[in-house]
């Protein structure tokens, strides 16, 4: 599954926090995405934001929060951003 991850780099705790939004309805009209929600989630971990040490602990961090192995938490995009696109296999 892919999500949209928001990363918190030097924060004093690690945590993860899951936010759910309601993408905007196709025209301005119709109600056609009511009741469904896009799951987003704010990242803070302790690591530095240099020498790719915060995109390593977003790793480990979504791989214990979905209860899989590093190597299945893959950054898509955003590698040099705070804002990224995270696939996680299960």
């Amino acid at each position: 599954m892919k999500i949209f991850v928001q990363v918190k780099a030097g924060a004093k705790v690690e945590k993860i926090e899951e936010i759910l939004l309601t993408p905007p309805a196709e025209s301005g009209h119709l109600p056609s995405n009511e009741g469904r929600k896009i799951k987003n989630y704010k990242v803070w971990v302790k690591a530095p934001a240099k020498e790719n040490k915060a995109n390593e602990a977003v790793v480990k961090v979504l791989a214990k929060y979905f209860g899989t192995a590093k190597s299945n938490v893959n950054i898509l995009s955003g590698l040099k951003s705070k804002k990224k696109i995270v696939e996680v296999i299960k």
